[in-house]
């Protein structure tokens, strides 16, 4: 996104949509983020949990069961019984991310209208928020294949490609634009909303369905994370999840949640007589030149400049940041570093908080996830609280913590960082700013 648009060309938001263990739909995560209900809890130890070396997550936030997207597309209210019928036969033997994100993309469609009045389908485009999203589908299809080769089904050369998701969505809902997944680990659902904001603005479609596709983590990538020191062990836990920038802190806790949000230009919007829930001013994708994990105070201030300087305005018309913040106790603590060098310090700067201290880390969907629920504070006027952030790692920078506060200003900044040096920063804006 090179600045703010012209007026007709103008990114507007008009639907959105959510399906996780945090939520079950857009109303269901205000209830959650004003209430400041954590959807995160300790999992069962594996099977081998007894052998040497192996560890497990602290807390996670799961799904409750594999049949939970099927039983709400099969509630969804006003969802029409031509399109209901079209997704269940899509998704019938589709995998659990793919069923989440159809969901989700679904509740979007139908709160933007488009299920109603919307451009002709080759003006419609969908990025999807994710990269290496089906190493799950390879490990439960490697365990089956050697159990018996036969047992492999036909679609396994299909559905372990990221772009089924696109796909899925693309014949459900009849999209002939552009396509595609955007990848940027955890830095994906920012780099999807930029990209779908950057279809717009350039002519390339009137409407863009930006979904963050779920990550269901394999075995391995689980144990990967936790020998990195990424995630938080079971070991040694709290008796509850330390929030994001909390002193006690010690890795990121997983989420499973599926986003969606419908990003159209304002003349289309018009156009269909839709109603703009917020607008994408600007954002910034910059980089680090490093490709390990380690993040950089430079490179996210960056980010988090260049979002404000697209989007013309400063620092100071920020009502709050919705920060990236995973409970990495470095990635926190760099985090922090970068907001006091942008925003500075004390109580005239903006509220921070950490929408992952409820959901979880949801990766790949993590930009997308949050991106909607800034939206949704926005809308209702409020900054969630982050229960479990007792002891912040700078004092100085004024943390939502227990109780919710009320929004000020109509500016949000939205951050999102991935390993490799992958930065970005999006700013969202009530409609009235």
């Amino acid at each position: 996104m090179s600045g703010p648009a012209a007026d007709g060309r103008a990114v507007v938001v008009t639907g959105l949509g959510v399906l996780g263990a945090v939520a079950t739909g857009p109303e269901d995560l205000t209830a959650a983020l004003r209430s400041g209900r954590c959807a995160l809890s300790a999992p069962s130890p594996p099977a081998d949990a007894d052998r040497p070396g192996v560890s497990w997550p602290a807390f996670t936030a799961d799904l409750a069961a594999d049949d939970v997207p099927d039983r709400a597309l099969e509630t969804l209210p006003g969802l029409p019984d031509a399109l209901r019928g079209a997704a269940r036969r899509t998704v019938l033997r589709a995998p659990v991310p793919v069923r989440t994100g159809v969901v989700a993309a679904l509740q979007a469609w139908l709160e933007a209208g488009l299920d109603r009045t919307a451009p002709p389908p080759e003006r419609i485009g969908v990025a999807v928020a994710g990269n290496n999203l089906t190493e799950r589908v390879t490990e439960d299809g490697r365990a089956r294949a050697e159990r018996n080769p036969a047992h492999l089904p036909a679609r396994y050369a299909l559905q372990h490609q990221d772009t089924d998701h696109v796909a899925t969505l693309s014949r459900i809902l009849g999209l002939r634009g552009e396509g595609c997944t955007v990848g940027g680990a955890s830095a994906s659902g920012n780099l999807a909303l930029v990209h779908g904001a950057r279809m717009l603005t350039a002519g390339a479609a009137d409407v863009c369905l930006v979904v963050g596709a779920m990550t269901r983590l394999s075995r391995l990538q689980t144990r990967g994370f936790l020998t990195l020191g990424a995630m938080a062990p079971a070991v040694g836990a709290p008796p509850r999840p330390p929030a994001p920038f909390d002193t006690c802190h010690r890795g990121f806790h997983p989420g499973q949640a599926a986003a969606c949000m419908v990003l159209e230009t304002a003349a289309s919007a018009r156009l269909r007589g839709a109603p703009a829930l917020a607008s994408i001013p600007g954002g910034a994708v910059v980089l680090d030149g490093n490709h390990l994990a380690d993040p950089s105070v430079d490179g996210e201030a960056r980010a988090m400049s260049g979002a404000l300087a697209r989007a013309g305005v400063g620092a100071a018309d920020i009502g709050w940041v919705s920060a990236h913040g995973t409970g990495s106790p470095l990635g926190d603590r760099t985090e922090a570093d970068a907001l006091r060098k942008v925003f500075g310090a004390g109580d005239e700067g903006p509220w921070i908080n950490a929408t992952k201290t409820l959901s979880g880390h949801c990766l790949s969907a993590a930009g997308v996830v949050e991106a909607v629920a800034a939206v949704l504070q926005l809308r209702a006027g409020f900054v969630h609280p982050d229960p479990g952030l007792r002891e912040p790692v700078d004092a100085g920078l004024r943390f939502v913590r227990d109780e919710p506060r009320r929004a000020s200003g109509g500016f949000v900044l939205s951050n999102g960082f991935g390993f490799g040096g992958i930065n970005t920063a999006v700013v969202l804006a009530h409609p009235d700013a």
